[in-house]
């Protein structure tokens, strides 16, 4: 008797744990392979090079196939209890800000600084971005689908994991009942590798990069070798992101009196009040401690995706 007791306060133990993990948040979007092969693309130039960057807006506005394919794997995720960001609202709010084509390019034309999944990304701060790919196939009467579903950690956009197949020809030509039959048996598995990442995120830290800049002969007079009570200043911010990072993990493969690159920065997940830390909050928290005495060093932070932040130091 005892001990089918204390095994049911195991499972009970077990069961509220489970409750209490936090699950990644996710975003299904189209994959840019699907839409460059539609047509749902604008081309700009970028350094004199001509690219196709993914137009979601107009897919999502001209494709029912895309609406149906989406609204059908958010089911299957939110099933499993996965929290989900939607991204035709996402679209909206960002148009409510600025307009599509400064999401893209900046308006002197001349350098891609975030692309329309970036500013996404960044806008509906999610954890885990899905990429959908997929293809009907017709064979007579009956339809298939194969598909390719690569799920990208949002901050990085380092592939976590994939599944693909070929669903069983169906006499349906729904692209949501297609996509069911085709991808539920792969989902548990999937799934697992998006938890699997997300508990490692909770252990060693989210990872973003930072680029500290100086701007030439800035009115502040300062470099990265400048020196506050015998310390340089590349030292000081090096000592900072020992401290503020997770188990002082980063790398800074380049430095120079100008700029320095930061890498596999490990930040945390979320701040004191439970809200998700992307590079540009972090990198916020650094710009205030320099812009406090003994250095008093004016600086600016651009924006580059959730995962990427450059600071600027010397003037506003």
């Amino acid at each position: 008797m005892k001990k089918s007791i204390f095994t049911l306060a195991l499972a009970l133990v077990a069961l509220v744990a489970s409750a209490q993990i936090k699950k990644p948040e996710l975003m299904v979007i189209p994959s840019d392979v699907w839409c460059i092969t539609n047509g749902y693309y604008t081309e700009v130039e970028n350094m004199g090079t001509t690219v196709k960057v993914p137009n979601y807006k107009q897919a999502l506005q001209e494709n029912m196939g895309l609406k149906m394919a989406i609204a059908k794997l958010n089911d299957l995720m939110a099933e499993r209890q996965f929290p989900l960001q939607s991204l035709e609202q996402t679209i909206k709010n960002l148009e409510q800000r600025r307009m599509e084509d400064n999401m893209t390019i900046s308006k002197a034309g001349n350098e891609l600084a975030e692309s329309p999944l970036d500013e996404v990304a960044r806008t509906a701060k999610c954890d885990i971005i899905l990429e959908l790919s997929w293809e009907v196939k017709d064979f007579g009467p009956k339809h298939s689908l194969a598909y390719i579903l690569e799920a990208r950690d949002a901050y990085t956009s380092k592939s976590i994991g994939a599944a693909s197949g070929t669903g069983a020809p169906s006499l349906s030509a729904d692209v949501d009942v297609l996509l069911e039959e085709a991808i539920v048996a792969n989902m548990d598995n999937f799934n697992n590798r998006l938890m699997d990442h997300f508990s490692e995120m909770q252990t060693i830290g989210r990872e973003v990069s930072l680029d500290i800049k100086v701007f030439a002969n800035n009115a502040a007079g300062i470099d990265l070798e400048t020196e506050y009570n015998g310390e340089e200043l590349i030292d000081i911010i090096n000592n900072w992101l020992q401290v503020n990072t997770i188990q002082g993990r980063f790398s800074m493969p380049y430095a120079s009196e100008n700029v320095a690159n930061f890498t596999q920065v490990r930040i945390p997940v979320y701040d004191e009040r439970g809200r998700a830390i992307d590079a540009n909050g972090f990198a916020k928290q650094l710009t205030k401690m320099l812009k406090k005495e003994p250095y008093n060093i004016p600086a600016k932070v651009l924006v580059k995706g959730l995962g990427r932040a450059v600071i600027i130091l010397g003037e506003k």
